[in-house]
């Protein structure tokens, strides 16, 4: 089944590719013209290059998590269902307490509240942040932790490189101009095949570093609000159609989006968070661990909410 949940979108497996191109290169660029030159005779360049890898294997993990692991699709039912009835329907979903499920006329079924439809893996995801190229996968319920990890391990290696990269350029002009550099003739070669792979490295890391950064503090703040990006627009949307529709402002500012709580009643931070990345010790949000599905609103449903089709 993991290998079902691997989308065949071409621009979804180029980007894995790319993404494991990426890793392997700043791996290589940093083992081999980083640590081995500068650290050759200090313990510092094992330290280094074994926190560095520990750092990409972290990366690897998270991202092969969030790749393979269920976003949390809605399941289809076995047998088709009839919609023809739909208004005495929304009565009895009321009175057992679906209020919030919806229809939706491409995988026709059900879905529970704040799930919408990805044209892309061609099905209904549970509380859909986005679906990502760079996982081939929707970002969804079950696996936006492993997602948000991938993330920052990516920025952490992307700082990680920079430092290394820039105090190595350095080291190496120091011991130019000092003239412990071999002789002009025969490193003037190397010299440029060296500078080309620090440039590269370095604009990769710049390049990959704010983009994932800049996504990360996007997932955290959607995490805080409790408002994923698909509901931010949609929010914006029915806003503004109140106010362009209602001349009262009272009456546009009493209502609130339907799958928000009463002010007064609004989730803590901390437990917007621990939904997503688990009930656990925190040390464990950083680890690409399975964690515990959230008590409120329960991750296990089935095709059908509790009511007569």
């Amino acid at each position: 089944m993991a290998s079902l949940r691997c989308r065949r979108d071409p621009c979804g497996v180029i980007c894995l590719i790319l993404t494991y191109f990426s890793v392997f290169y700043a791996d290589y660029v940093v083992i081999q013209y980083v640590l081995i030159p500068a650290y050759a005779d200090s313990v510092w360049g094992t330290l280094h290059g074994s926190f560095f890898n520990l750092i990409l294997l972290l990366l690897l993990a998270c991202h092969s998590k969030a790749v393979f692991s269920d976003p949390g699709m809605v399941p289809l039912p076995e047998t088709a269902l009839d919609f023809s009835d739909l208004r005495s329907q929304s009565s009895r979903m009321s009175e057992r307490g679906c209020e919030g499920w919806t229809v939706c006329s491409r995988c026709e079924t059900y879905r529970p509240p704040r799930a919408h439809h990805c044209r892309v893996c061609q099905r209904c995801i549970r509380r859909m942040d986005h679906h990502c190229p760079w996982i081939n996968n929707c970002v969804g319920e079950l696996n936006q932790k492993y997602f948000i990890q991938f993330l920052f391990y990516t920025g952490i290696a992307s700082l990680y490189s920079m430092v290394l990269v820039v105090w190595a350029w350095v080291w190496r002009i120091r011991n130019e101009r000092d003239g412990e550099a071999d002789k002009e003739g025969e490193e003037t070669p190397s010299k440029h095949l060296i500078v080309a792979h620090y440039i590269i490295l370095l604009v990769e890391s710049v390049l990959f570093g704010v983009f994932v950064m800049v996504i990360f503090y996007d997932q955290l703040v959607s995490i805080i609000t409790d408002e994923t990006p698909i509901e931010q627009m949609k929010n914006r949307l029915m806003i503004k159609d109140r106010s362009a529709s209602s001349s009262s402002l009272s009456s546009s500012s009493s209502q609130q989006p339907p799958h928000h709580l009463p002010h007064g009643t609004r989730k803590p931070k901390m437990a917007l968070l621990r939904e997503v990345f688990g009930r656990g010790s925190v040390f464990c949000w950083l680890l690409p661990l399975h964690s515990s599905p959230p008590s409120v609103g329960g991750i296990i449903y089935s095709a059908l909410p509790d009511y007569d089709v």
